[in-house]
């Protein structure tokens, strides 16, 4: 299965979704996971918390990963989250090693 996983150094994950400006995309299964590729994005938040959000960014983020059945995160909002919801995308919140991601 395909994750995405929002991190800054690849090596955990640590970063808010809309503070993503890329996402590790990883093959992970029962014996292991692979590094696929990182794929870069605008990020969805502009760094001001009353920002209203942006469906043409969310759509530029959701067709990014939208091969992707979970993306972990250490937090994300309540409308990227249902976006990712109708593109068929769990969200996992997670703060760890991205080596102790299990399926």
């Amino acid at each position: 299965m395909l994750i995405a996983v929002a991190s800054t150094d690849g090596e955990m994950v640590n970063e808010h979704f809309g503070r993503a400006s890329r996402f590790w995309i990883f093959d992970i299964s029962r014996s292991g996971r692979k590094l696929i590729m990182v794929r870069n994005v605008e990020p969805l938040s502009t760094g001001d918390k009353s920002h209203p959000f942006d469906p043409e960014k969310m759509a530029r983020v959701g067709e990014t990963i939208k091969d992707c059945e979970r993306v972990y995160c250490t937090k994300i909002g309540e409308r990227p989250k249902l976006e990712l919801e109708k593109l068929g995308i769990e969200t996992i919140l997670y703060h760890d090693a991205i080596g102790s991601i299990t399926v």
